[in-house]
């Protein structure tokens, strides 16, 4: 880690977003007490948190395996930390039973995790976080095993339960789409180094960098010697692709590479003047064929100028 400086609001759902490696997860590890600073300062509501052991801060953390115990049943699982911390074994399970209903699971307590679908037991390990009422819960990459469908829906009950519950979420993530798609602002890491904070949209339009605009979402990147032209600075840009139009007259004229179906859209490669560019049209419009030379245009105000070269 280099000089990370993060500063997480209460209540606020905060993702922290990037390649494998590329510090997220330790820094996470480092709020919930797993982990130990070398050097530097954490605060956690305004109490020093260095030296101060898991257990005893108001964090609690889910993990990407979901660390189930196979050998105790649903209701045991939740109730696991009420216990450890001697909460009585009548009000532990009437406790873990509203945080089953709070996650969707009522009824299933007499289950074995291994009888449990991968949603379920996702949804398990959030109660048994929920349990002990932090008052931030730590989501270290927690969707990662699910398919693409079970995965969306349960972005959306994630967002739902954060709504309900009004703590703090720190969500640990590699998948632009969902830090993009759930996020209040978005923490964007590599090698070790935070390079953006900001909310979606703004990660999203006005990347700081060739690597944020690479890494958040499809973008052009436009050489300074291709931009100075256009904008007067010699800077290097992000153009997005949807923002780049099939135009009648006027524009500039491209050569079509390559297409491919996204389903809503269509995605077209194209070529300016030794320049490969991409663009999305609607897929219901006629899409060009390889070879075939149109033109295309974009407003200059989509195309953004970026602070640093790398």
């Amino acid at each position: 880690m280099d000089e990370v400086d993060l500063e997480v609001f209460e209540g606020e759902f905060f993702a922290m977003l990037g390649p494998s490696g590329s510090g997220k997860t330790t820094c996470l590890r480092l709020v919930a007490g797993f982990e130990q600073p070398t050097s530097g300062h954490i605060e956690i509501f305004g109490q020093t948190a260095e030296g101060v052991p898991p257990f005893r801060r108001n964090v609690n953390t889910v993990f990407q395996d979901y660390a189930l115990f196979p050998h105790l049943n649903v209701i045991d699982n939740v109730a696991y930390g009420l216990m450890i911390r001697g909460v009585g074994k009548a009000e532990r399970y009437r406790t873990a039973d509203e945080a089953l209903e709070l996650v969707a699971l009522p009824g299933l307590g007499k289950r074995r995790a291994g009888e449990l679908s991968g949603g379920q037991r996702q949804r398990v390990a959030l109660a048994r976080a929920l349990v002990n009422k932090p008052r931030v819960l730590l989501l270290d990459e927690p969707l990662g095993a699910l398919d693409l469908k079970l995965r969306e829906q349960m972005q959306e009950e994630l967002k739902n339960l954060h709504r309900q519950l009004g703590i703090t979420f720190i969500f640990v993530t590699h998948d632009q789409n969902e830090a993009l798609s759930m996020a209040d602002r978005v923490a964007l890491f590599n090698q070790g180094r935070v390079i953006q904070v900001g909310t979606p949209r703004e990660i999203y339009r006005r990347p700081r960098s060739r690597f944020v605009a690479d890494f958040v979402g499809s973008s052009n990147v436009l050489p300074p010697d291709f931009v100075v032209d256009i904008a007067g600075e010699r800077k290097w840009a992000s153009l997005r692709p949807e923002a780049i139009k099939l135009a009648s007259t006027g524009g500039r004229e491209v050569s079509v590479i390559g297409s491919s179906f996204l389903g809503g859209t269509t995605r077209l490669a194209l070529e300016l003047d030794g320049l490969r560019l991409h663009a999305l049209v609607p897929s219901a419009a006629a899409i060009p064929q390889p070879g075939q030379r149109l033109r295309v245009d974009w407003n200059p105000d989509d195309m953004h100028l970026m602070e640093d070269d790398i």
